[in-house]
């Protein structure tokens, strides 16, 4: 029998859009979140008769009450940094598998480390960062690795944006990426190594022609060394900034020395809390039809490169909530391949990888 699927923070951006692609999908998510008018509202302007179910991250009891065993927890609720743990404990307390939005490095770091034996000792599956941040990435990664053959000692990764730049970012985004300014990030060097964000910069080949980007803490870095033992090195870059990439990097180092000073760093985590708002909402529809996605993966060997794949399509916010309405849908219906902390492709397999992030709106060009 088919568990229920609760979007956990509906009524915010990302939520909503994944509501949205779940109903398209002829689900009937729970609606969860703080604001029962709000919830209410939200399932009345969708034209559904939805339950709804008041939750809040400051009452983590709340959220265990969402869901049961077979159930899928579909956690939308940002900065995860600040209010992740409470989604991610009561899916291991309920048995219920469990996804989310973030694109954290930090919160990413935290599902695998800390809560992935967990959650396989519950017998349920946690995919983290199961959104624009860090899937394409992922499927991009491992079919290089699968050209590759088992040859493949590194891949790198680049994620871009096409068209009008990021079409807007939402409030949850923008407290995400201050956020993590603030804390290490890391890479995979024959495992986990601790470093600062931004301290590589390097150029890709994506939707025709040069781009820079910033290195970045990613799903990846745990996800690929999985799929090909032989992997030594994964890097992971982030495009966003353009031409700013150099600027970026310049930035984070100079941060990164600031933070040392006493007392700075929770001035820093207080002025962010004023100036960047969590969920106030991003691009409308518009907007997001004029940008797009370009994600670029590339094997190596001893330096020659060995394969090379590029995903293209949809804005990022539209293919996070088609990918996790695929995801929750697949993952309620039985599609899950194991448990513990999984990367996409453990989690549902390649080709069914492949298969719904084409459904999402982003395949191989």
């Amino acid at each position: 029998m088919a568990g229920r699927i609760v979007v956990f923070g509906a009524t915010g951006y990302t939520g909503r859009l994944t509501v949205e692609a779940l109903i398209e999908r002829g689900e009937r998510p729970v609606l969860a979140g703080r604001d029962a008018a709000r919830l209410r509202g939200l399932a009345s302007e969708l034209g559904s008769e939805l339950e709804t179910a008041v939750a809040d991250v400051a009452r983590p009891a709340s959220i265990a009450e969402l869901v049961g065993p077979a159930d899928v927890l579909v956690a939308t609720v940002g900065p995860f940094a600040r209010f992740g743990d409470a989604a991610a404990e009561a899916a291991i307390a309920a048995g219920a598998h469990y996804l989310d939005s973030t694109g954290e490095p930090a919160f990413i770091r935290r599902v695998f480390e800390r809560f992935g034996s967990r959650a396989a000792e519950a017998r349920i599956a946690m995919v983290t960062a199961f959104g624009y941040d860090w899937v394409p990435g992922n499927l991009a990664g491992a079919l290089a690795l699968r050209e590759a053959r088992g040859a493949a000692t590194r891949v790198d990764l680049g994620y871009f944006t096409t068209g009008g730049g990021l079409g807007g970012m939402s409030g949850g985004t923008r407290a995400s990426l201050a956020g993590a300014l603030l804390e290490p990030s890391f890479v995979w060097r024959d495992g986990i190594r601790t470093e600062r964000a931004a301290v590589r910069v390097r150029s890709f080949a994506a939707a025709g022609r040069r781009r820079e980007a910033i290195s970045v803490g990613s799903s990846e870095h745990f996800t690929l060394p999985r799929l090909e033992s032989g992997l030594r090195e994964v890097n992971a870059y982030l495009g966003w900034f353009g031409g700013a990439s150099r600027g970026m990097q310049v930035f984070s180092a100079a941060n990164a020395a600031v933070m040392q000073v006493p007392g700075v760093r929770a001035g820093a985590e207080a002025l962010i809390g004023r100036l960047v708002r969590g969920s106030t909402g991003g691009p409308d529809a518009a907007a997001r039809e004029g940008t797009g996605s370009a994600v670029v993966a590339v094997a190596y060997a001893d330096g020659a490169e060995l394969a090379s794949v590029e995903v293209r399509g949809v804005n990022g916010y539209e293919f996070t909530g088609r990918i996790l309405a695929w995801g929750a849908t697949a993952a309620a219906g039985g599609g899950l391949r194991g448990s513990g902390a999984l990367g996409p492709a453990e989690a549902f397999g390649l080709d069914a990888l492949e298969a719904g992030c084409r459904e999402a709106g982003i395949e191989r060009v």
